[in-house]
């Protein structure tokens, strides 16, 4: 099991920036899919970017453009690079990680297949 846990987030205006990180427990994170999730408040938790062992990537229509997920070579963290943010981006970010479908762009997947971290808020006043 891989244990991890994000940093990076915050509160910024309309049109900022962040950039989230996320660390694995000493594993090999390109052993796995990952994924940041995001849930805002009432609402369900959904995938956001995705990137497989093999670096393909996959955005919700809703960030394309604007967020861009990648890890570092070493596979200890994975990040997500957030533009010309708006306040509908205001949520809890997740990272996870997926182990049994490296290969593949694990979003839409239950949620229950995933290991997660403990989230972390990104708040995006207008």
């Amino acid at each position: 099991q891989v244990r991890l846990m994000e940093s990076g987030g915050g509160s910024v205006e309309t049109g900022g920036s962040l950039r989230l990180s996320c660390a694995g427990s000493g594993k090999f994170l390109g052993d796995y899919c990952m994924a940041w999730f995001r849930q805002a408040p009432g609402k369900d938790r959904e995938a956001v970017a995705v990137i497989n062992s093999n670096g393909l990537t996959w955005y919700a229509n809703s960030v394309k453009g604007r967020f861009s997920i990648s890890k570092d070579s070493d596979g200890k963290y994975l990040y997500l690079q957030m533009n010309s943010l708006k306040p509908e981006d205001t949520a809890k970010y997740f990272c996870a990680a997926e182990p049994f479908r490296p290969d593949e762009l694990c979003y839409g997947l239950s949620l229950s297949s995933y290991y997660w971290g403990q989230g972390i808020q990104v708040t995006v006043s207008s």
